[in-house]
């Protein structure tokens, strides 16, 4: 490839690059410009009122009851006006097939909303005119997701929907082929009802999804994305290979209110990776660093490219939950990330920049506190908030008003005192590295908002969208007053008009977190197709069948097909899309293929693991959008940038079988000492995997090295599977003494029970693994009755009828045929065995890295010694 076509492109190119791909790239002027822009400010107020307490008072019900119809009429529209439908079409004005898309497109997506009554009439089911403005509604939603997001995401969403109206076809495969679906069925399905294009994943978005971009916008607008890169880059900069550590962290940090990793890459990625190629980083090498970094971003809590709340849906539990859950195996692949990025340093004896002295344990001892210590502010806020809560029960909220109002103005005093930050010209030729010492005070203001999110989230535990809703209320008044107070405080003349500025910025950040969710929008209304396909054709029992046709019943190559199907799935689709599309196709084949295998995961574990591998298609070539757009910035070889971005990547693809088979990681059922002793040896288990990868600890790893490090690696990550090898797990009972077993069990401990009969489609007999927790009744038939268990005993088979209908139980058995010729039956049951403690198993694995690192530091210094010579 030449270098011309492999350029770095211009700040304006470079702009114009993730316009097209988030907001938009046709920005037309005059009154049609001033249109479009009042129709995405309408869009952010209604959702931010939405949102907002007060909604069941000042917005009619049927508008509340009908806000996913509003939220995609109003994508569709802006769509239609913000992203041109070819390339040849025009950039600065609005052709009139556009007028005519966006307006009937708005239309359609309403049509639910105008034609409420007349549906309910027909008791919820589309008649012929309703098909048909159902189907001309799906040709203007492909449209416009094509005009957005692209082909890929259209041609899934095809294929599905060609097979709910032509999977009885006999050319369709025996194993795949279904009854079909009529044109009035399959419409209603997927337009007139909420379990398609209407269904969970817009609502997700339209309840939470909104408030945390608006959310991400305005703070960026507020200037919190450039402090944050600057207070990454002055902690970090000085460091060997700092600009590289500065982007993981700088990323990081816009990774937590970020839904776009191509945005992240682009906005930390103009400033990091000019400054890590001019330390010695190749432009490929720099690339994947901000790639990585990036799109890592979107595993990081608590935004996590919008897919926690759709978690919070699709799995049923609370949001801080699944935060919590997410928290560890995002923050140790940082971590790891910021080792990979200090061993290519030193690999290449790459020099540092600036004349600061050096000290890596200050730091990291400095960059732990403030997290830390920011960690621990929020945690603490509660007990000042309690005890005004109780001391003033009637004014408590407007005294906590108050009281936030005289913090805000005391920060932004310590700001106006420094100059206000500009973001450095990273080609410039000299390069001062920011002072934290210096600027720390310019932002402090920005965490205010964090912290009020943090707060009711955690804290009060209010739901997502209402957190978000203060969050950003209070961001409203920020941007509003920050550079009027700035100017009085320094006592600058100008000081009220500043408020028009303020105004300004409002606005624009309101109409940029506006067009920012016209792909999010159409994403998740897109993927409702795929979504209400498995629900109305049970396509995701015939996934599970090719999965174990494929893995021929292996447990880890089962999952290592789920991995690459993920993958496959994932490409070319932006985040929460891709959450949608292989979560609900390949969750359940990972729930029931595993439960046959005795492998019984929380379903957390498995959502996790499916969006793992779906985020790593942007990275992975040949459609990884990611490094795409880092090389535009570092003039590199895309393939190129993307191959190397996912070897650095190769701990986030380590991590999900890691928490596949141990579920500590996740901080699932673990005590505080436990959690602690879990993120300790975690981070020490994923440094040792990097240095294995990366064929360099102290110094160049010899093959033995790298073995020995990928096996202690791995006895960290998962002790129990070595203390297995000497003590069993579980003890085996008699199936004949099941009831026993169950009578004379602690109430909460769990019976892991194997359930074995003919399946209900196909009649093979299978096994089921099945855990039990023991209810808290006296006696073994109360149990029994308890858990939903009819046990008829036959000889020494202990044959099983159908549990009652809606208990847990009878889900978890509805697989089986209860009424053919093979019984259905216990086959086995284990019973917790008492065994040592698996952490114990961390004390010859740390033994043998302190072994490897004595021999390593001996090597190092002969090296040395040797060039000093």
């Amino acid at each position: 490839m030449s270098t011309n076509e492999n350029r770095a492109l211009s700040e304006e190119e470079l702009q114009e690059l993730v316009a097209a791909s988030d907001s938009g790239s046709r920005s037309p002027t005059g009154a049609v410009g001033w249109f479009i822009a009042a129709v995405a400010l309408i869009w952010s107020i209604f959702q931010v009122l939405l949102a907002s307490p007060v909604a069941p008072y000042i917005l009619p019900g049927d508008l509340i009851n009908n806000s996913r119809q509003i939220h995609l009429a109003f994508a569709i529209f802006l769509a239609a006006m913000a992203y041109p439908l070819f390339k040849s079409s025009p950039r600065n004005h609005i052709p009139w097939y556009d007028w005519v898309l966006g307006l009937s497109g708005a239309f359609l997506a309403l049509y639910g909303y105008f034609f409420y009554d007349k549906i309910v009439g027909n008791g919820g089911l589309a008649d012929m005119q309703d098909a048909y403005f159902a189907l001309a509604g799906l040709i203007v939603l492909f449209v416009s997701s094509y005009r957005v997001l692209g082909p890929v995401m259209v041609i899934l969403a095809f294929v599905f929907l060609f097979y709910v109206f032509f999977g009885s076809s006999e050319a369709v495969p025996d194993q795949i082929r279904w009854a079909g679906a009529s044109l009035r069925k399959a419409m209603s399905h997927m337009w007139i009802t909420s379990e398609g294009v209407f269904g969970i994943a817009l609502g997700v978005s339209t309840k939470f999804v909104f408030l945390f971009v608006l959310f991400g916008a305005l703070l960026d607008k507020a200037g919190a994305g450039n402090y944050f890169i600057k207070m990454a880059f002055g902690a970090l900069g000085h460091l060997r290979g700092g600009p590289a550590k500065a982007a993981v962290v700088g990323s990081a940090a816009t990774g937590l209110i970020s839904g776009s990793s191509i945005a992240n890459v682009v906005t930390t990625g103009t400033f990091t990776i000019p400054l890590m190629k001019r330390v010695g980083f190749s432009a490929e090498k720099a690339g994947a660093v901000e790639v990585a970094s990036s799109v890592n971003g979107q595993i990081m809590p608590p935004v996590m490219g919008a897919a926690a709340f759709l978690m919070v849906e699709y799995v049923g539990i609370s949001y801080v939950e699944v935060i919590t859950h997410a928290f560890l195996p995002a923050i140790i692949s940082y971590i790891a990330l910021v080792y990979i990025v200090h061993l290519e340093a030193v690999k290449t004896n790459m020099p540092t920049i600036g004349n600061k002295v050096v000290n890596l344990f200050n730091t990291v001892l400095g960059m732990f506190g403030f997290f830390a210590g920011f960690a621990l502010l929020c945690y603490a806020t509660q007990y000042p908030v309690s005890w005004i809560v109780s001391a003033f029960p009637e004014g408590s909220g407007w005294i906590l008003t108050v009281l936030l109002a005289a913090i805000y103005v005391a920060l932004l005093y310590l700001a106006a005192q420094v100059p206000d930050l500009e973001p450095d010209d990273p080609n410039a030729q000299v390069v001062e590295l920011p002072d934290v010492a210096k600027i720390y005070k310019s932002g402090l203001y920005y965490l205010l908002p964090i912290i009020v999110l943090v707060y009711f989230l955690m804290i009060e535990r209010k739901s997502p969208g209402l957190s978000a809703f203060w969050a950003t209320f209070l961001l409203f008044g920020i941007l509003l007053t920050q550079k009027t107070l700035k100017a009085f405080f320094r006592g600058e003349s100008n000081a009220i008009s500043r408020l028009r500025d303020g105004l300004m910025d409002l606005i624009d950040g309101m109409i940029d977190g506006a067009r920012n969710m016209i792909g999010i929008g159409l994403a998740t209304a897109t993927a409702g197709i795929i979504v209400g396909t498995v629900s109305l054709t049970g396509i995701g029992q015939v996934m599970a069948d090719f999965v174990e046709f494929l893995s021929g019943g292996n447990l880890i190559l089962m999952l290592i097909f789920v991995a690459i199907l993920s993958l496959i799935l994932g490409m070319g689709l932006p985040t929460t899309a891709n959450y949608i599309v292989v979560s609900s196709l390949m969750v359940g084949v990972v729930m029931e293929l595993g439960a046959q295998s005795g492998l019984v995961v929380p379903l957390i574990a498995v959502h996790l693991f499916v969006f793992y591998f779906g985020i790593m298609a942007d990275v992975t070539p040949p459609v990884g959008l990611a490094s795409f757009a880092a090389a535009a910035v570092s003039g590199g070889d895309a393939i190129r940038t993307g191959f190397i971005a996912f070897f650095y990547s190769l701990r986030t693809v380590a991590l999900p079988f890691v928490f596949i088979f141990n579920t500590d990681l996740l901080l699932i059922d673990v005590t505080w000492t436990q959690g602690i002793i879990v993120f300790v040896t975690a981070t020490v288990g994923i440094l040792v995997f990097t240095a294995a990868t990366m064929g360099w600890f102290l110094t160049k790893n010899r093959i033995w090295e790298t073995v020995a490090m990928l096996v202690i690696a791995f006895a960290l990550f998962r002790p129990g599977f070595f203390m297995n090898q000497f003590q069993a797990p579980y003890d085996e009972i008699e199936p004949a003494s099941f009831a026993q077993a169950l009578g004379a069990a602690e109430p909460g401990s769990q019976l892991r029970t194997v359930i074995s009969g003919p399946d209900f489609d196909t009649l093979e007999v299978k096994d089921l693994t099945v855990p039990l927790t023991v209810p808290d009744v006296e006696g073994a038939d109360a149990r029994l009755d308890a858990l939903g268990f009819m046990i008829v005993p036959e000889g020494d088979v202990q044959r099983l009828d159908e549990p009652m209908f809606g208990t847990d139980l009878g889900d978890a058995l509805a697989s089986f045929d209860f009424y053919g010729d093979d019984p259905v039956q216990i086959a086995s049951v284990q019973t917790t065995a008492d065994q040592l403690p698996k952490e114990l198993m961390f004390i010859p694995a740390l033994l043998l890295l302190a072994l490897i690192a004595l021999l390593q530091s001996r090597r190092a210094i002969h090296i040395r010694e040797g060039e000093t010579a």
